[in-house]
């Protein structure tokens, strides 16, 4: 597989590279990986939500709006 860089993002890229001590096509493959990781936890995490609600597993409004307030009185 290829993939083609603008010549700005290419440069930002090799910026990113050095500054990290790897080299560019590391770099890509490290950022790759861990979006492609986090994305699929992520989906996961929606299945588990779409089951909850299939479930009639729901949190009220006002019980969420309560737990926001406490966490933000001092």
């Amino acid at each position: 597989m290829e993939v083609r860089f603008t010549p700005e993002f290419e440069a930002k890229l090799n910026q990113a590279a050095q500054e990290s001590g790897r080299d560019p096509e590391q770099l890509v493959r490290q950022l790759v990986q861990t979006y492609l990781d986090h994305d699929q936890w992520f989906r996961q995490e929606v299945q588990k939500g779409f089951a909850q609600l299939d479930r009639g597993e729901l949190v009220k409004h006002d019980d969420v709006v309560a737990s926001i307030e406490r966490l933000f009185q001092p």
